[in-house]
């Protein structure tokens, strides 16, 4: 009775509008009306999907086996120098390039542990022209490997600062010494450059 005239005007137009539902397949060619979603993004909405159907032991099954992949990726990574499975230790131009650097010449340090063993058996010889033999060559091998050391280390900041001069070097030389250590079959990631071999 006290309804407003517009409003019973408007309500038989809205109920007798139709509805424009379209059971035609979509041209390839015409555009979807929504952004193509990131691939992140992508596989986020499809983990987690995959994720809601699984039990908790299921979910742990297979983070285990996510876990043994990539560590089976980062061996074979190691083994090859592949630079896409590397730990983030060893990633980079910078730190491949300070590896081909101890990689490519001779290190006192890598002789340290054959000379260590030498020298200790030379020491537990009770004669004591051998033991003062063994303890000269102590020394002379620390000066040694700290003398290498230091020109190595000197070398190699002067070679990083001419071949990358905008990039992060920091911890570049202290990675390469602490690779000079370690004797050369032992070395991970393996050696790709040969003796003598400009990196």
């Amino acid at each position: 009775m006290f309804r407003s005239r517009a409003k019973e005007e408007k309500s038989p137009v809205a109920d007798k509008a139709p509805v424009n539902i379209s059971k035609q397949p979509r041209d390839p060619q015409a555009p979807k009306g929504r952004p193509t979603p990131k691939r992140s993004e992508a596989q986020s909405q499809r983990r987690s999907v995959a994720n809601t159907s699984m039990t908790r032991k299921d979910a742990a099954k297979r983070q285990r086996e996510e876990r043994r992949a990539a560590m089976e990726r980062q061996r074979q990574a190691l083994a090859t120098g592949d630079e896409r499975y590397l730990p983030p230790r060893d990633k980079g131009p910078v730190r491949k390039f300070a590896r081909d650097f101890v990689d490519s010449r001779f290190n006192v340090a890598e002789f340290f542990l054959p000379m260590a063993v030498i020298i200790l058996v030379l020491s537990l010889v009770r004669v004591a022209a051998l033991q003062n033999i063994a303890l000269l060559l102590w020394l002379v091998v620390i000066v040694l490997i700290v003398l290498d050391s230091v020109f190595s280390a000197f070398r190699l900041r002067k070679r990083l600062a001419e071949r990358f001069p905008d990039v992060n070097r920091r911890g570049a030389v202290a990675y390469a010494l602490m690779r000079s250590l370690q004797m050369r079959r032992l070395r991970l990631p393996k050696p790709q450059v040969k003796r003598g071999e400009r990196p």
